[in-house]
Protein backbone atom coordinates (compact mmCIF):
# COMPACT_ATOMS: atom_id res chain seq x y z
CA UNK A 1 0.00 0.00 0.00
CA UNK A 2 0.97 3.64 -0.25
CA UNK A 3 3.33 4.86 2.46
CA UNK A 4 1.15 7.93 2.96
CA UNK A 5 -2.03 6.10 3.90
CA UNK A 6 -3.41 9.03 5.90
CA UNK A 7 -3.95 11.17 2.78
CA UNK A 8 -4.28 8.47 0.12
CA UNK A 9 -7.96 8.97 -0.63
CA UNK A 10 -10.04 6.05 -1.89
CA UNK A 11 -12.25 7.33 -4.70
CA UNK A 12 -13.98 4.14 -5.82
CA UNK A 13 -14.29 0.40 -5.17
CA UNK A 14 -15.38 -2.45 -7.45
CA UNK A 15 -15.51 -6.24 -7.13
CA UNK A 16 -16.42 -9.13 -9.37
CA UNK A 17 -19.78 -10.74 -8.71
CA UNK A 18 -18.19 -13.52 -6.65
CA UNK A 19 -16.26 -10.96 -4.59
CA UNK A 20 -12.89 -12.58 -5.24
CA UNK A 21 -11.30 -9.93 -7.48
CA UNK A 22 -11.54 -6.41 -6.03
CA UNK A 23 -10.12 -3.00 -6.97
CA UNK A 24 -9.65 0.24 -5.05
CA UNK A 25 -9.12 3.45 -7.02
CA UNK A 26 -6.92 5.74 -4.93
CA UNK A 27 -5.02 8.99 -5.16
CA UNK A 28 -1.80 6.99 -5.41
CA UNK A 29 -3.07 4.66 -8.13
CA UNK A 30 -5.04 1.42 -8.41
CA UNK A 31 -4.87 -1.41 -5.89
CA UNK A 32 -6.11 -4.97 -6.30
CA UNK A 33 -7.13 -7.81 -4.03
CA UNK A 34 -7.61 -11.42 -5.13
CA UNK A 35 -8.83 -12.67 -1.76
CA UNK A 36 -11.98 -10.63 -1.27
CA UNK A 37 -10.24 -7.58 0.18
CA UNK A 38 -8.14 -9.22 2.90
CA UNK A 39 -4.82 -8.24 1.30
CA UNK A 40 -3.99 -5.67 -1.39
CA UNK A 41 -1.20 -4.99 -3.89
CA UNK A 42 -0.42 -2.29 -6.48
CA UNK A 43 -2.26 -3.12 -9.72
CA UNK A 44 -0.19 -0.90 -12.04
CA UNK A 45 3.11 -2.62 -11.28
CA UNK A 46 3.50 -3.88 -14.86
CA UNK A 47 3.14 -0.33 -16.25
CA UNK A 48 6.33 0.93 -14.54
CA UNK A 49 4.95 4.44 -14.06
CA UNK A 50 7.57 6.92 -12.84
CA UNK A 51 5.00 9.02 -10.97
CA UNK A 52 1.75 8.12 -9.14
CA UNK A 53 -1.29 7.93 -11.40
CA UNK A 54 -4.29 9.18 -9.38
CA UNK A 55 -7.19 6.87 -10.20
CA UNK A 56 -10.73 8.11 -9.65
CA UNK A 57 -13.03 5.37 -10.92
CA UNK A 58 -13.15 1.67 -11.70
CA UNK A 59 -15.67 -0.55 -13.53
CA UNK A 60 -15.70 -4.28 -14.21
CA UNK A 61 -17.41 -5.59 -17.34
CA UNK A 62 -20.48 -7.69 -16.48
CA UNK A 63 -20.59 -11.29 -17.71
CA UNK A 64 -17.38 -10.85 -19.70
CA UNK A 65 -15.39 -13.99 -20.42
CA UNK A 66 -12.13 -12.08 -20.98
CA UNK A 67 -12.50 -10.28 -17.63
CA UNK A 68 -12.34 -6.67 -18.84
CA UNK A 69 -11.63 -3.99 -16.23
CA UNK A 70 -11.45 -0.22 -16.82
CA UNK A 71 -9.90 2.45 -14.62
CA UNK A 72 -10.45 6.19 -14.99
CA UNK A 73 -7.37 8.25 -14.16
CA UNK A 74 -5.91 11.73 -14.40
CA UNK A 75 -4.98 11.63 -18.09
CA UNK A 76 -7.12 8.88 -19.59
CA UNK A 77 -8.60 5.42 -19.20
CA UNK A 78 -6.62 2.25 -18.50
CA UNK A 79 -8.04 -1.06 -19.63
CA UNK A 80 -7.24 -4.64 -18.77
CA UNK A 81 -8.51 -7.75 -20.54
CA UNK A 82 -7.13 -10.23 -18.04
CA UNK A 83 -8.82 -9.23 -14.82
CA UNK A 84 -6.26 -6.59 -13.88
CA UNK A 85 -3.01 -8.48 -14.46
CA UNK A 86 -1.83 -6.16 -17.28
CA UNK A 87 -3.00 -2.77 -18.53
CA UNK A 88 -3.07 -0.57 -21.63
CA UNK A 89 -3.66 3.19 -21.71
CA UNK A 90 -6.39 4.65 -23.93
CA UNK A 91 -5.90 8.37 -24.56
CA UNK A 92 -9.03 10.51 -24.69
CA UNK A 93 -7.51 13.56 -26.32
CA UNK A 94 -4.87 16.29 -26.13
CA UNK A 95 -4.29 17.66 -23.59
CA UNK A 96 -5.20 14.51 -21.64
CA UNK A 97 -8.40 15.09 -19.64
CA UNK A 98 -8.87 14.22 -15.98
CA UNK A 99 -11.38 11.37 -15.83
CA UNK A 100 -13.74 11.76 -12.88
CA UNK A 101 -16.19 8.91 -13.46
CA UNK A 102 -16.81 5.82 -15.56
CA UNK A 103 -19.92 3.79 -16.38
CA UNK A 104 -20.26 0.65 -18.45
CA UNK A 105 -23.18 -0.62 -20.49
CA UNK A 106 -25.05 -3.47 -18.75
CA UNK A 107 -25.00 -5.07 -22.22
CA UNK A 108 -21.24 -4.53 -22.63
CA UNK A 109 -20.55 -8.06 -23.89
CA UNK A 110 -22.66 -7.29 -26.95
CA UNK A 111 -22.28 -3.52 -27.48
CA UNK A 112 -18.83 -2.76 -25.98
CA UNK A 113 -20.05 0.66 -24.78
CA UNK A 114 -18.53 2.77 -21.98
CA UNK A 115 -18.78 6.41 -20.96
CA UNK A 116 -16.20 8.55 -19.17
CA UNK A 117 -16.92 11.84 -17.41
CA UNK A 118 -14.10 14.39 -17.17
CA UNK A 119 -13.51 17.41 -14.97
CA UNK A 120 -13.26 19.98 -17.79
CA UNK A 121 -14.03 18.23 -21.10
CA UNK A 122 -17.48 16.74 -20.60
CA UNK A 123 -18.43 13.18 -21.51
CA UNK A 124 -16.56 10.75 -23.74
CA UNK A 125 -18.10 7.65 -25.33
CA UNK A 126 -16.46 4.43 -26.47
CA UNK A 127 -18.15 1.65 -28.47
CA UNK A 128 -15.21 -0.71 -29.05
CA UNK A 129 -14.47 -2.10 -25.59
CA UNK A 130 -12.32 0.79 -24.39
CA UNK A 131 -9.98 1.42 -27.31
CA UNK A 132 -11.23 4.60 -29.02
CA UNK A 133 -13.05 7.47 -27.30
CA UNK A 134 -15.02 10.41 -28.71
CA UNK A 135 -16.45 13.46 -26.89
CA UNK A 136 -20.28 13.45 -26.92
CA UNK A 137 -21.33 16.81 -25.47
CA UNK A 138 -24.13 18.17 -27.65
CA UNK A 139 -26.44 20.08 -25.29
CA UNK A 140 -24.21 19.54 -22.27
CA UNK A 141 -23.82 23.15 -21.15
CA UNK A 142 -21.50 22.36 -18.22
CA UNK A 143 -18.42 20.26 -19.02
CA UNK A 144 -17.27 19.86 -15.41
CA UNK A 145 -18.50 16.31 -14.77
CA UNK A 146 -18.52 14.86 -11.25
CA UNK A 147 -20.73 11.78 -11.66
CA UNK A 148 -22.34 9.50 -14.23
CA UNK A 149 -25.14 6.92 -14.05
CA UNK A 150 -26.40 4.55 -16.72
CA UNK A 151 -29.80 2.89 -16.90
CA UNK A 152 -29.88 -0.83 -16.09
CA UNK A 153 -32.08 -1.10 -19.20
CA UNK A 154 -29.70 0.96 -21.37
CA UNK A 155 -30.01 -1.46 -24.29
CA UNK A 156 -33.65 -0.40 -24.63
CA UNK A 157 -34.01 3.09 -23.16
CA UNK A 158 -30.48 4.48 -23.89
CA UNK A 159 -30.74 6.62 -20.75
CA UNK A 160 -27.82 8.29 -18.97
CA UNK A 161 -27.58 10.92 -16.25
CA UNK A 162 -24.62 13.17 -15.60
CA UNK A 163 -23.93 15.26 -12.49
CA UNK A 164 -22.03 18.47 -13.18
CA UNK A 165 -20.84 21.53 -11.30
CA UNK A 166 -24.10 23.41 -11.96
CA UNK A 167 -26.59 20.55 -11.60
CA UNK A 168 -27.63 17.62 -13.73
CA UNK A 169 -28.27 16.57 -17.35
CA UNK A 170 -30.00 13.58 -18.96
CA UNK A 171 -29.67 11.79 -22.28
CA UNK A 172 -32.26 9.41 -23.68
CA UNK A 173 -30.43 8.63 -26.91
CA UNK A 174 -27.25 7.03 -25.64
CA UNK A 175 -25.35 10.24 -24.97
CA UNK A 176 -25.80 11.77 -28.43
CA UNK A 177 -27.60 14.76 -26.93
CA UNK A 178 -28.18 16.09 -23.41
CA UNK A 179 -30.92 18.11 -21.73
CA UNK A 180 -30.79 19.82 -18.37
CA UNK A 181 -32.71 18.25 -15.48
CA UNK A 182 -34.66 20.77 -13.43
CA UNK A 183 -33.65 20.35 -9.79
CA UNK A 184 -35.64 22.35 -7.22
CA UNK A 185 -32.45 23.35 -5.38
CA UNK A 186 -31.13 25.54 -8.20
CA UNK A 187 -27.54 25.44 -9.46
CA UNK A 188 -25.78 22.96 -7.20
CA UNK A 189 -22.92 20.49 -7.85
CA UNK A 190 -24.19 16.90 -8.13
CA UNK A 191 -21.40 14.70 -6.82
CA UNK A 192 -23.06 11.27 -6.94
CA UNK A 193 -25.87 9.48 -8.75
CA UNK A 194 -27.63 6.13 -8.42
CA UNK A 195 -30.44 4.52 -10.40
CA UNK A 196 -32.67 1.81 -9.04
CA UNK A 197 -31.78 -1.66 -10.37
CA UNK A 198 -35.43 -1.78 -11.54
CA UNK A 199 -35.35 1.76 -12.98
CA UNK A 200 -37.20 0.62 -16.10
CA UNK A 201 -40.24 -0.15 -13.93
CA UNK A 202 -40.05 2.23 -10.97
CA UNK A 203 -38.19 5.26 -12.41
CA UNK A 204 -36.31 5.78 -9.12
CA UNK A 205 -33.03 7.71 -9.03
CA UNK A 206 -31.01 9.54 -6.40
CA UNK A 207 -28.72 12.56 -6.69
CA UNK A 208 -26.20 13.46 -4.00
CA UNK A 209 -25.23 17.12 -3.88
CA UNK A 210 -22.36 19.13 -2.46
CA UNK A 211 -24.32 21.28 -0.01
CA UNK A 212 -28.05 20.51 -0.44
CA UNK A 213 -28.13 16.90 0.70
CA UNK A 214 -29.87 14.05 -1.09
CA UNK A 215 -32.50 14.32 -3.80
CA UNK A 216 -34.83 11.52 -4.94
CA UNK A 217 -37.08 11.16 -7.99
CA UNK A 218 -39.64 8.44 -8.65
CA UNK A 219 -40.57 9.59 -12.16
CA UNK A 220 -37.25 9.42 -14.04
CA UNK A 221 -36.09 12.87 -12.98
CA UNK A 222 -39.20 14.93 -13.74
CA UNK A 223 -39.92 15.83 -10.10
CA UNK A 224 -37.78 15.63 -6.96
CA UNK A 225 -37.98 15.54 -3.19
CA UNK A 226 -35.21 16.33 -0.71
CA UNK A 227 -34.41 13.64 1.86
CA UNK A 228 -32.57 13.37 5.17
CA UNK A 229 -32.27 17.08 5.95
CA UNK A 230 -32.02 16.24 9.66
CA UNK A 231 -28.96 13.98 9.35
CA UNK A 232 -27.27 14.70 6.01
CA UNK A 233 -24.88 17.62 6.15
CA UNK A 234 -22.03 18.35 3.78
CA UNK A 235 -21.21 16.61 0.50
CA UNK A 236 -22.89 13.32 -0.48
CA UNK A 237 -19.89 11.64 -2.09
CA UNK A 238 -21.41 8.26 -2.90
CA UNK A 239 -24.73 6.41 -3.15
CA UNK A 240 -25.04 2.62 -3.28
CA UNK A 241 -28.38 0.84 -3.69
CA UNK A 242 -29.05 -2.77 -2.75
CA UNK A 243 -29.23 -4.97 -5.89
CA UNK A 244 -32.60 -6.07 -4.46
CA UNK A 245 -33.63 -2.46 -3.79
CA UNK A 246 -37.15 -3.05 -5.12
CA UNK A 247 -37.79 -5.39 -2.18
CA UNK A 248 -35.43 -4.19 0.55
CA UNK A 249 -35.46 -0.40 -0.15
CA UNK A 250 -31.93 -0.39 1.32
CA UNK A 251 -29.42 2.32 0.44
CA UNK A 252 -26.00 3.45 1.65
CA UNK A 253 -24.64 7.01 1.62
CA UNK A 254 -21.00 8.00 1.88
CA UNK A 255 -20.53 11.39 3.54
CA UNK A 256 -17.24 13.05 4.37
CA UNK A 257 -16.89 11.52 7.82
CA UNK A 258 -19.41 8.67 8.06
CA UNK A 259 -21.71 6.21 6.29
CA UNK A 260 -25.49 6.30 6.55
CA UNK A 261 -27.87 3.39 5.93
CA UNK A 262 -31.55 3.57 5.03
CA UNK A 263 -34.04 0.71 4.98
CA UNK A 264 -36.97 2.68 3.59
CA UNK A 265 -35.77 4.08 0.28
CA UNK A 266 -33.95 7.06 1.78
CA UNK A 267 -36.70 8.56 3.90
CA UNK A 268 -34.94 7.82 7.18
CA UNK A 269 -31.27 7.11 7.96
Amino acid sequence: MSENTQTDIVYALACTQDGGNCFAARASGLYRSVDGGQTWFFAYESMKFEEPVPTTSIVIAPMDEIHSVFAGAIGGVLRSTDGGETWLVAGLGTPPPAVSSLVISPNFVRDGILFAGTLEDGVYRCADRGTHWVAWNFGLLDLNVFSLAISPDFANDETLFVGVESGMFRSTNGGRAWREVDLPIGFEPVLSLALSPTYARDGVLFAGTEAQGLMKSTDRGKTWIQLGQDVIDGPVNGIVLDPDFANTASALLALEDRLLISRDGGHSW
